[in-house]
């Protein structure tokens, strides 16, 4: 009797078991090992969850080291363009600066060996005039007095002398100095030289030699000693 009394009350009490634990144990059995997996973080989903950001930002550093290195390699490129150019430039503009002056240069020549005709018989008309003047007179008097005409034309040849010398052109007559083919140009020998000058000496001038610089616009004629 005993027996079938305790069977009944376990039966009761099985029975008579609240509502909110059946709910929990009904809701453990539901629940789904994702959802189970969700409650909790696995260290390697930790792992993950920190390795990424890093590894996003070094390609992000990367490329913007690759961007800077791009930059600088065509800055360069611009910088050596604009060295180029002016290296360029500015020997165009020393070129041209030469051939100017190169051409100014050939321009006086020119100008100069057109006026040297003119220059020379100057000369020889003043040469002429200062001899009839130091002449003596028949009567055994002095020479005659200067022309003023022949003043005038002394004063025109050296205002003439002096404007070839302010562009630069000068002459030069080289008595006693010896020949030099590229200053000189012979015209006669003499053998016996006055004054005892060396062989190969300049000892007479026939017609001064000018030059513009280094130039030689026209060579010295002048007799040689032998």
């Amino acid at each position: 009797m005993s027996d079938a009394k305790q069977t009944v009350e376990q039966q009761s009490g099985d029975r008579a078991e609240s509502p909110d634990g059946a709910s929990a144990r009904a809701g453990e059995a539901d629940r789904s090992p994702a959802e189970t997996t969700r409650q909790g973080t696995h260290p390697a989903d930790e792992q993950d969850a920190v390795t990424r950001p890093a590894v996003d930002d070094a390609s992000e550093v990367e490329g913007d080291l690759d961007e800077l290195v791009g930059i600088a390699a065509q800055r360069d490129e611009y910088l050596a363009l604009a060295q180029r150019t002016q290296a360029d430039f500015e020997n165009y503009r020393k070129r041209v600066a030469r051939e100017s002056a190169s051409a100014q240069e050939r321009g006086v020549a020119k100008l100069a060996k057109e006026l040297l005709p003119a220059l020379d018989n100057l000369d020889r008309a003043l040469e002429d005039a200062g001899a009839a003047v130091r002449a003596p007179r028949p009567d055994g008097g002095a020479g005659a007095q200067e022309d003023p005409l022949l003043a005038g034309v002394r004063l025109v040849r050296s205002e003439l002398s002096a404007a070839l010398a302010r562009i630069g052109i000068e002459s030069f007559s080289p008595v006693g100095e010896t020949f030099d083919p590229a200053l000189h140009e012979a015209m006669a020998t003499t053998q016996q030289p006055p004054g005892g000058a060396g062989s190969g000496t300049v000892v007479e001038v026939y017609q001064p030699g000018y030059r513009l610089g280094e130039s030689i616009i026209r060579p010295a004629r002048v007799v040689v000693a032998a």
